[in-house]
């Protein structure tokens, strides 16, 4: 067996806003982090020319979602990688100049893919039972017992399940919805059917997965080639009463078209982010009963945010080492110039 190769010592620049170094990186991965070479840490607000070209120009490594247009990329002529520890790939790079030069880009997306299924769950046993409708009920007063207050639920053992979308997240759903014994059916245009048929899932339509499935998780990422694409048409295929759980990006759905639905009590929905956030307090979707709303927090937590950090520093020991990541999302030239997520709002 061959020897392990040493790492080299490298410059890495570190710009995490807006996640909170110390949130992601615990004090023992800052101390690996420094033992691998020089370390700058930017801690807050815009990387300025000026701080780019003293701090991050001969870096070896960025971690971080600050601007690298062709203009910067150009004169960081020692950088094997961008780390993006925010958790999307960004419009903000200049992905083209980066596989050029032979800069990965990665980002930390699979970190949030279990928590936000955990919450996708209980969002649709939610909307399937009806727990916090009934909360509220009895909160004011108007509860209803036994059967009268189940006229409306389903179970979802035995529910037929639709996908739109299954990448890291759909995957992690999968596991957690088997014990309900539903048939299981995937639309993803970017994954051949075989694929999706390795996972358990029946490959179909859109319109098949809209039209039958009684549970449909929506979790695929925005694009150019998506955005709004669920529209009002989509949402009037839907079965009556069906629940429909958001949890990847609102940019996907027509978010007015889906409050509509709601409303007016054809189907029933969850939903973790919304057009713009934080949601403006007079906002139509606070007021409609048929509508659970969650602030953006599935995958927010502290354990979470740490993994981001051992992930990241993961794979920087092995660039380090001149090893390939193995930790982390790699952007890939056909797909990534097509994302069209937000950037994350600094809590």
């Amino acid at each position: 067996m061959s020897s392990i190769q040493a790492a080299e010592k490298i410059r890495l620049f570190i710009a995490p806003s807006p996640r909170n170094v110390e949130d992601i990186f615990s004090p023992a991965d800052l101390e690996r982090l420094h033992a691998l070479g020089e370390v700058f840490i930017h801690a807050d607000g815009p990387v300025s020319d000026e701080i780019f070209n003293q701090h991050a120009a001969d870096a070896h490594i960025i971690v971080g979602q600050l601007d690298m247009p062709s203009e910067r990329l150009t004169r960081a002529v020692n950088l094997r990688a961008i780390v993006n520890v925010e958790g999307n790939f960004l419009p903000n790079v200049d992905y083209a100049q980066c596989f050029r030069q032979g800069v990965r880009v990665l980002n930390v997306s699979p970190v949030f893919a279990e928590p936000v299924a955990e919450a996708a769950l209980g969002m649709a046993i939610d909307l399937a039972r009806g727990i916090s409708h009934a909360d509220r009920r009895f909160r004011n007063g108007t509860e209803q017992y036994g059967l009268d207050a189940n006229r409306d639920a389903f179970s979802l053992y035995g529910a037929p399940v639709g996908f739109i979308g299954m990448g890291d997240l759909g995957r992690a759903i999968l596991p957690l919805i088997a014990p309900f014994r539903g048939v299981v059916k995937a639309f993803d245009p970017w994954l051949p059917p075989a694929y999706l048929e390795s996972l358990g899932c029946e490959a179909a339509p859109l319109e098949t997965v809209l039209r039958e499935s009684q549970v449909v998780f929506v979790v695929a990422g925005v694009t150019s080639q998506n955005q709004g694409f669920l529209t009002r048409d989509e949402f009037a295929s839907m079965k009556q009463g069906a629940a429909f759980v958001l949890v990847s990006r609102a940019g996907v759905v027509d978010f007015d078209a889906m409050l509509d639905a709601a409303a007016s009590g054809h189907i029933r929905v969850a939903t973790d982010v919304f057009p713009e956030e934080p949601l403006a307090p007079g906002h139509r979707a606070r007021s409609i009963d048929t509508v659970l709303l969650s602030p953006h927090q599935a995958g927010a937590l502290s354990a979470v945010l740490r993994e981001i950090g051992r992930r990241a520093l993961a794979d920087i020991e092995l660039i380090a080492r001149g090893l390939p990541p193995v930790m982390c999302k790699i952007a890939q030239p056909e797909t990534v110039g097509l994302m069209r997520s937000k950037p994350v709002a600094k809590s």
